[in-house]
């Protein structure tokens, strides 16, 4: 007698959880995608080169490193905390604090003697031109 009235409540129950899942999943925005890591960056690119910026407010310039190795592009560094007084505590921190490192393959070599970096107003721009040798060339044709 028990097994019968548990049986089609339990069913019940996982019919509602169920309905309550795909409820709270279609809720989800679809079209966003969270950042790969600290700094968000932008990278674009045509023949001459590629330009790369990443968001790094709080950080200081003495505080970056980057590297070009071939095809390859880091940016490390490190983004220190915030200055508090002794007695202060947290309400809330949503902001990252520590050692980051961020890596970018290009489809390309650069030539890393050409490289430009600026950093204004918490954005890093870093300009890399393409390697001469690594540029398309235009091959004229002779009639014969």
């Amino acid at each position: 007698m028990l097994r019968r009235r548990f049986v089609p409540q339990m069913w019940d129950d996982m019919d509602r959880l169920q309905r309550e899942m795909n409820r709270v999943f279609e809720s989800f925005d679809r079209s966003y995608t969270p950042a790969a890591g600290f700094p968000a960056m932008n990278v674009w690119m045509n023949e001459d080169g590629a330009v790369v910026t990443a968001e790094l407010p709080g950080v200081q310039v003495k505080d970056l490193e980057i590297n070009v190795v071939g095809e390859t592009l880091t940016v490390s560094g490190e983004r220190k905390p915030a200055d508090l007084p002794k007695d202060a505590v947290y309400h809330r921190q949503e902001r990252g604090q520590g050692k980051f490192t961020r890596t970018v393959d290009l489809p390309f070599a650069v030539d890393s003697g050409k490289v430009q970096a600026t950093l204004e107003k918490g954005i890093l721009r870093i300009l890399l031109p393409r390697a001469e040798q690594d540029k398309p060339r235009k091959i004229v044709i002779k009639a014969v």
